[in-house]
C-alpha cells in the first residue's frame, strides 16, 4: 500500500513499479522486477530505470531523516553501471543527518543496486540539498 501511495505522491517514481521493503529513520530497501518495459535493447534493465530505482532510495532514506519543517532537494545524481541488470534488484540507501545542520546543506547519499544473487550491479550516489522550509 506504501509504494501505491509513494506513486502518487512522486508519479514518475511510480514509473517502473519499485516496491517499498523496508523504510526507518535513515534508511531504506526498495526493489523493483525484471520486465521487459523496463528493458533496453541488450535484454537487461535499462539504465535509467537504474538511475530511477537509485535516486528513490536515496530520497526515501533522506526524507525518512529530515522534520516536517525541512526539504530535500536532489541538485546532483551519479551512477556507476557494474554488470549488466537482471532479474529482481534490490536498491538500499543510509543517510545520517549530519550535526550540526546548516540550511541548504548537500549531503551525498549512496545507493547499492543489487541483483539476487547479491552482487552489486550499479552504484547511484546522489546529492541531496537539504534545508530548512520557507513560509
Amino acid at each position: 500500500m506504501f509504494s501505491l501511495a509513494l506513486g502518487m505522491i512522486a508519479p514518475y517514481s511510480a514509473t517502473i513499479g519499485a516496491r517499498v521493503e523496508d523504510l526507518g529513520p535513515g534508511y531504506a530497501r526498495v526493489s523493483v522486477r525484471d520486465r521487459r518495459r523496463l528493458r533496453n535493447h541488450l535484454h537487461s534493465i535499462h539504465a535509467i530505470a537504474l538511475l530511477n530505482l537509485g535516486e528513490l532510495a536515496t530520497g526515501l532514506a533522506v526524507l525518512s531523516t529530515i522534520s516536517a519543517d525541512m526539504r530535500g532537494i536532489l541538485v546532483d545524481i551519479h551512477a556507476d553501471y557494474l554488470k549488466k541488470a537482471r532479474g529482481k534488484l534490490t536498491a538500499t540507501a543510509e543517510f545520517e543527518l549530519p550535526e550540526p545542520l546548516l540550511d541548504n546543506t548537500s549531503c551525498e547519499v549512496e545507493a547499492q543496486l543489487k541483483d539476487q544473487g547479491g552482487e552489486t550491479v550499479t552504484r547511484v550516489r546522489a546529492t541531496w540539498l537539504i534545508g530548512y522550509k520557507t513560509q
